[in-house]
């Protein structure tokens, strides 16, 4: 068996889907080829997933941070910001690239940014599921790396997003002439309101969504 980077029973980030435990590592023949894979158990979705070892890096899979740095991305909340375009398809491409990047400041910063931008107007919908995923894992990791509970973890960085008494920060946003939050929401309201007028569509769109998911979850063949 290849060497491994990490062990059995040792929970680690998967910054695509989240806090994950490595339940085994086994050896597997795939196209005439043995592999080495790690098989991880992901709680937040109650999902396996099989990751070969060569893969893990390329894929973003990490250790869990200490409760140093841990703290360091909770205070992070609370710093300044960079300015924020308000063309949500670069918005929404700029923090799912640092998803990708997954360390625990990267996760830190897309809750900051996607947080401040809703208090000037509501996320579109994808921008709210990225900011909800961000939030949860950074959550987790917190909780593992502090030992705390993932209740007082989502207190702890409620308070750092909206200090008690403090003044908005909301200053500098670029306004770009090609925004388009409005004709996202536009486009899912009268999506929604043509499943309303007809069930068979309805159920349909529904499928389609759920396979989409499933190929996001998995998207490599060798952890089918």
């Amino acid at each position: 068996m290849n060497k491994t980077k990490f062990s059995i029973d040792e929970k680690v980030v998967y910054p695509s889907q989240g806090v994950g435990l490595i339940t085994e590592i086994f050896e597997k023949n795939f196209r005439g080829t043995t592999m080495t894979y790690y098989k991880i158990y992901i709680e937040v979705s109650d999902m396996v997933v099989l990751v070969p070892i060569e893969k893990a890096e390329e894929l973003g899979i990490r250790p869990i941070v200490g409760a140093e740095e841990a703290e360091k991305a909770l205070n992070s909340l609370s710093d300044d910001f960079e300015p924020i375009t308000s063309d949500w398809k670069l918005r929404y491409q700029m923090n799912l690239d640092l998803l990708k990047k997954g360390t625990i400041a990267d996760i830190a910063a897309i809750v900051r940014c996607l947080y401040n931008r809703s208090k000037v107007k509501e996320l579109p919908i994808l921008e709210r599921k990225l900011y909800d995923q961000a939030k949860k894992l950074l959550e987790d990791e917190i909780s593992i790396a502090m030992g705390l509970s993932e209740k007082e973890v989502e207190s702890m960085i409620h308070v750092k997003l909206e200090p008690p008494g403090a003044t908005p920060k909301i200053k500098h946003i670029i306004e770009d002439f090609d925004d388009e939050d409005d004709d996202l929401m536009d486009d899912v309201s009268s999506k929604k309101n043509k499943r309303d007028d007809d069930d068979d569509d309805d159920d349909s769109d529904e499928d389609s969504s759920d396979e989409i998911d499933s190929e996001e979850d998995f998207g490599d063949d060798d952890e089918e």
